[in-house]
């Protein structure tokens, strides 16, 4: 019997070794919203190209009115697709410039997820924004739901954003995969641990969080390790009525997500501290190109794109 508990707990292991991309990541292909537009928005569809020329589609969401406008970059979860994002983004972002792409593998974006890749397309997208001509670079923030609160903190530790929303946050995925797997030696198998509590106390950027009221995937305590190690931590509220999986839907997340980042853009940028538009990265080179299903009206706003954002 002792022989045979072995030998199960090592092809258990083994296969939790294996298949730990598909454990962390679920990708999703299909479009939640099969036409999205946001309607207080001009919305175009966009394809990146990330550094190791990896094509990355979303969407980008810019003010009607001219001029200069703070902006947003969304990160969603472990099996989102971020159509929905476009749709909702008059409700959640108002007066804001928001853009929201699909991870690697998920949507219509190609490869494979990863946390390297997550960051590093991450803080590309966060350089491109910076450099476009709709967006202030001074006032950018940042907004991770569940797996993407893990992506949207290490952006803000590398790169200078304004301000941070997290959605059900964890302090590691290595924290709740040691949770549910209790007897495995999983801190020496787990590649992608997004371990949030690790930078947490290095963010400058004001953070809010925002807990669902029922959550079975991060459980409170989970996210009480993180809110004790953020430096800025200006709002840790719960969403009555919510759960892991409706929380981002809901109009009171929606319109506390609005309020606080309109608050945060209305305040002098100086007054917070934040470093000068000299210290941001120049963006990587990236290609922006529309999606076939794009209007002639979003040809000509992809093409107004500045030069040096064009792959050479």
């Amino acid at each position: 019997m002792a022989g045979f508990a072995s030998m199960l707990w090592l092809g258990l292991t083994a296969a939790v070794a294996a298949n730990q991309r598909r454990l962390v990541f679920n990708p999703t292909v299909e479009r939640e919203v099969e036409h999205p537009r946001s309607s207080g928005h001009r919305t175009r569809p966009v394809v990146l190209r990330a550094k190791d020329g990896t094509r990355l589609s979303g969407w980008l969401m810019t003010p009607r009115t001219p001029g200069l406008r703070p902006a947003v970059i969304y990160f969603g979860g472990r099996s989102e697709e971020v159509s929905w994002v476009v749709r909702d983004a008059g409700k959640l972002f108002p007066g804001m410039a928001v853009l929201a792409v699909n991870y690697r593998g998920y949507g219509d974006s190609q490869g494979d997820p990863a946390e390297a890749h997550m960051i590093d397309d991450a803080c590309m997208l966060f350089d491109w924004m910076a450099a476009h001509h709709h967006v202030d670079p001074r006032r950018i923030a940042v907004v991770g739901r569940s797996l993407g609160s893990g992506v949207a903190v290490q952006v803000a530790k590398e790169r200078p954003v304004h301000s941070v929303v997290l959605i059900t946050p964890y302090d590691s995925i290595l924290a709740l995969a040691k949770r549910k797997f209790r007897v495995m030696p999983i801190e020496y198998m787990l590649r992608h641990r997004f371990e949030s509590i690790k930078y947490a106390p290095t963010l400058k950027a004001p953070t809010f969080v925002l807990r669902a009221a029922s959550d079975d995937i991060v459980p409170h305590s989970h996210t009480d390790q993180l809110v004790g190690k953020l430096a800025q931590l200006i709002g840790d509220e719960t969403v009555p009525d919510s759960d892991h999986m409706n929380i981002p839907y809901l109009e009171d997340t929606q319109g506390r997500i609005a309020r606080f980042l309109t608050s945060q853009f209305a305040k002098p940028v100086e007054a917070a501290g934040l470093p000068s538009t000299a210290s941001i990265p120049a963006p990587a080179a990236t290609e922006i190109v529309v999606a076939p299903a794009t209007t002639a009206a979003a040809v000509v706003a992809a093409a107004a794109i500045p030069a040096p954002l064009a792959e050479q």
